[in-house]
């Protein structure tokens, strides 16, 4: 065992994950690892660390790598602390990486309340709820730190960006319907009227206006705009027939995060729904088996399940059953502006919780070549590699005169992975020289870079009005 799996590692969190994809109880799992009970229940609150014993059976039980498994929360915790001190507010006591380190090894639990508190102090900062004072009637409820997209992010990601009940419901209602492509819109479009008295129309975008879709309750009616593309009609409609069919477990599962209703539950329930149509249109067993055989390549996966490209990459992010799992890919999306507007993982990519991506990376140059798919290799500070791709992609068609939203998907996965992809085929990934990008410019403390926008928070500016380099920030290294 190395030096690294030897020290304490606090991953309760994760070996919770582990227990639920796997659908088991903690008498279940204790069972099998054999450890009581109670020590399992300590674990999972971080009360106790995995130990190097449990990690080897972990290993042994369940098929997992042992590394992977001690780095991951690690790893994630490290990388939002150092977004939080990048904040200039630290400028005058920046705390270096091996101490953040170690907080996120040895107490996780504090690492959580940082968190909270920067959040809270956030939102204070802009006139947020808690900007009203300690006397406000609401206080309560306005201390919640987080704002609902974060909340659900994290959210998805606690769960690794997969769940199992949504899933099994998918593929039954998959395999009843029988259908693909184009001709599964219609079958989900009987289902909903056959079985729930629910009718799907297409309606004229001057019916519509700006709405794409709308539920009409009282009349019973699914109207989707005309503008929606195949595959988004085909999305609305299995959308919808996730609270027809499915809302129970959405419930459950929502429960989780939020018992309340509010924007927050609101919002994991539309997440929920959004994971199980996409189940339905790309059950896990033949997409995932379909994927393999084609190596990845999303431009054909979309051809033969009728989805998007942005459905597929989406739906690759979610392969993390324990029993059959795919390449852990990530996923970003972006805006012209560098805006980032989606992101998900089932690795441990560093996405940047606050700003955008390093304009460094390829998949900003997308826009000037749309509809084409552009590969790199882009190696971070740490050393670590990754191989991405990325394309721009169109989500609906726009009437004349009316502004068309532009964003481009990036897709990536660990180097050691690029083998099993059709993209890195008949090239040497393993020998081309690495894009080099970093989380954010105030993390990043790669020298003479022309993009940098703002300093590294952690390297003292050197200003020198003789001299102009590359970039407009000098700073010690």
């Amino acid at each position: 065992m190395s030096d690294d799996a030897a020290r304490k590692i606090m991953a309760g969190g994760r070996l919770r994950r582990l227990r639920q994809e796997l659908g088991l109880s903690q008498t279940g799992m204790a069972t099998e690892l054999g450890i009581s009970v109670s020590y399992l229940n300590l674990i999972e609150r971080n009360q106790r660390p995995v130990t190097a014993q449990v990690l080897i059976r972990l290993a042994e039980v369940y098929d997992i790598d042992p590394r992977e498994f001690a780095r991951e929360e690690e790893l994630r915790i490290v990388g939002e602390l150092e977004e939080i001190f990048a904040d200039p507010l630290f400028r005058d006591s920046p705390v270096p990486r091996g101490a953040l380190r170690e907080i996120a090894d040895t107490t996780p639990t504090l690492a959580t309340a940082i968190q909270r508190l920067y959040a809270a102090y956030g939102q204070l900062r802009e006139g947020g709820p808690l900007a009203n004072g300690p006397g406000d009637a609401d206080r309560a409820e306005g201390a919640t730190p987080e704002q609902p997209v974060e909340r659900v992010r994290d959210f998805l990601h606690a769960a690794n960006n997969h769940f199992p009940e949504l899933e099994a419901a998918a593929e039954r209602v998959a395999q009843e319907l029988g259908e693909s492509g184009p001709n599964l819109f219609f079958a989900l479009s009987e289902r909903l009227r056959e079985r729930h008295g629910l009718r799907v129309q297409i309606l004229p975008v001057d019916v519509m206006q700006s709405a794409l879709r709308r539920f009409d309750r009282h009349r019973r009616r699914l109207m989707i705009s005309e503008l929606v593309e195949p595959s988004g009609r085909t999305f609305q409609a299995a959308y919808q027939l996730a609270f027809a069919e499915c809302a129970e477990t959405i419930a459950r599962i929502a429960d989780t995060l939020e018992s309340r209703d509010g924007a927050v539950r609101r919002l994991v329930r539309i997440t929920l729904a959004n994971y199980f149509a996409a189940a339905v249109m790309m059950p896990y067993a033949p997409f995932l088996q379909a994927a393999e055989a084609l190596a990845y390549d999303v431009e054909v996966l979309c051809a033969r399940f009728g989805a998007s490209f942005e459905q597929v990459a989406h739906r690759l992010t979610t392969l993390a059953r324990p029993s059959a799992r795919g390449v852990p890919f990530f996923l970003v999306r972006v805006d012209t502006a560098g805006n980032v507007s989606k992101r998900f993982s089932s690795g441990s990519f560093p996405f940047s919780r606050f700003g955008g991506t390093c304009p460094r990376w390829n998949l900003h140059h997308t826009f000037r070549s749309p509809g084409r798919v552009l590969c790199d290799v882009v190696e971070l500070p740490d050393g670590a590699r990754w191989f991405s791709l990325a394309r721009t992609v169109r989500r609906n068609a726009q009437a004349w005169g009316e502004p068309e939203a532009q964003f481009t998907i990036g897709l990536g996965c660990e180097l050691k992975y690029a083998s099993r992809l059709v993209y890195a085929k008949g090239m040497d990934w393993k020998l081309r020289e690495p894009t080099p990008i970093g989380v954010n410019c105030r993390l990043c403390e790669r020298q003479n870079c022309a993009q940098r926008a703002a300093p590294p928070i952690l390297r003292q500016l050197s200003v020198d009005e003789t001299t102009r380099g590359v970039s407009p920030f000098a700073f010690e290294s």
